[in-house]
């Protein structure tokens, strides 16, 4: 229980001491935005490691060489655990928005820092306004800027890692209209960190696997109609290889 009261002062006292902290980035952002950009970047990186420093958890990560340094590409993931926004975000080697679910946006501070770091608010109710998130998703990949995305579009709370929700294969239209590689993404055990002993925060072996960059063009014509289908077997054959390892 202590670690878990350890993660939500730290959580609650950046949110608060960092409201100078805003307001000297939205300066710099008006006469240097790539700069804002990258220091906003810096800064939650820096205070999600040191979360996930509190939570005691080992994190063995596979394949990051697969991740591009220089492009833009569209991260793909299997969802377990409120977690796996810390693990994946802070090894993002560029800026790099998420997609999260629009009820994020009524949070003041932690809203106005997502919307710092380019994540996009997605309302699953509302068809017209989901599209036009993945509008603007694409626009942000042409501008330079990675997205991040759990297709299954809600924390997966089946038993086993590998049974996961079907993936929304609208996602994946982010890639193929913007023409950019997929990185999918396999986390093994991360529920076990919080959501499997709620309200307990326990240390825990993870392993988060980046997957080898798919290009949608490069596809046959069947995968790439099913595009979703696609990338969720890969990840699943990827979380089943690494499930004995946890």
């Amino acid at each position: 229980m202590i670690r878990f009261i350890l993660v939500c002062i730290t959580v609650v006292g950046f949110l608060i001491l960092s409201i100078p902290i805003l307001l000297v980035e939205w300066i710099i952002g008006k006469f240097a935005p790539y700069a804002k950009d990258i220091s906003s970047l810096r800064i939650i990186q820096a205070v999600f490691r040191f979360i996930l420093f509190l939570t005691g958890v080992k994190v063995t990560v596979i394949g990051e060489e697969n991740v591009p340094k220089d492009t833009p590409v569209l991260y793909i993931g299997n969802h377990r655990s409120y977690f796996d926004i810390l693990l994946t975000y802070s090894r993002c080697p560029i800026r790099t928005g998420y997609v999260a679910k629009k009820e994020m946006e009524k949070f003041p501070l932690l809203s106005n820092w997502m919307r710092y770091l380019h994540c996009l608010f997605l309302d699953r109710q509302d068809i017209k306004q989901g599209l036009k998130t993945i509008l603007e998703a694409i626009e942000k990949i042409k501008s330079g800027i990675s997205i991040c995305i759990f297709p299954e579009g809600t924390r997966n709370r089946n038993e086993n890692d590998e049974d996961m929700l079907p993936f929304h294969e609208g996602s994946f239209k982010i890639a193929t209209r913007a023409n950019c590689p997929i990185i999918p993404i396999a986390l093994n055990n991360t529920a076990q960190i919080w959501e499997a002993h709620s309200p307990k925060v326990k240390p825990c072996h993870v392993i988060l696997e980046y997957g080898e960059p798919i290009y949608p063009e490069q596809l046959n014509k069947e995968d790439k109609k099913k595009l979703g289908a696609y990338t969720q077997n890969i990840i699943r054959q990827m979380i089943i290889k690494n499930k004995k390892d946890v």
